[in-house]
């Protein structure tokens, strides 16, 4: 199928479907994340998530890490902050920071594929910001989402480069998250796993 030459290069600078992107690339979305959020400041966006004091917090796609020292700072010491990227580049970014900022609750998660070392059930909350649309496989990704996410816990997720219609189709296509509420950044989700195992109960007493 031919491709136009718009198509190719917003692939090239927002990563629709590439998974990973170029080290040029990155570095580039590095210097241009720093001048958004002087104009844009996280700790404003951050707490529309609900985030609370000991809460477990899985930051899915950190990037260099603009959100972890809020969600640091949110989670507070007994909680626990996971920033996961697939990208190598990421993970040093990261560790500067905790090195820097003293983030002693968050740990750097180097990604293999869909794949994280998180153990089932652990957060709270996991966000996924401006990093959607770069997902090849969005069943297993959502999958592997809503297996780290608790009973109760939610998913807070952006578009990123695509169309709000094309997230939902994902989304309620995945059969793991349950669309609960959305607004003009982002949907919020609860884990169909619950409903799941209620349902596997009912069965169990019939």
């Amino acid at each position: 199928m031919f491709q136009s030459q718009d198509f190719i290069m917003k692939n090239i600078l927002f990563g629709n479907e590439v998974e990973r992107m170029p080290d040029s690339v990155f570095w580039i979305m590095k210097q241009l994340f720093k001048l958004f959020y002087l104009i844009k400041p996280v700790d404003k966006y951050i707490i529309r998530f609900g985030i609370k004091n000991g809460d477990t917090v899985v930051d899915y796609g950190c990037g260099p890490g603009a959100f972890l020292k809020s969600a640091s700072i949110l989670t507070g010491e007994t909680g626990m902050v996971y920033a996961v990227d697939l990208h190598e580049m990421a993970i040093s970014s990261v560790n500067k920071l905790i090195e820097k900022d003293k983030l002693k609750n968050v740990k750097p998660i180097l990604a293999i594929g869909n794949s994280v070392s998180i153990p089932d059930n652990a957060a709270d909350i996991v966000y996924a910001i401006d990093m959607f649309h770069m997902v090849r496989d969005s069943d297993s990704f959502l999958k592997e989402l809503c297996r780290i996410t608790k009973n109760g816990g939610k998913l807070i997720i952006e578009d990123g480069h695509q169309p709000r219609t094309l997230s939902r189709e994902k989304i309620t296509g995945s059969g793991s998250w349950k669309i609960t509420s959305e607004n003009k950044r982002f949907m919020e989700c609860s884990p169909i796993k619950i409903i799941r195992q209620a349902s596997s109960l009912n069965k169990a007493f019939e």
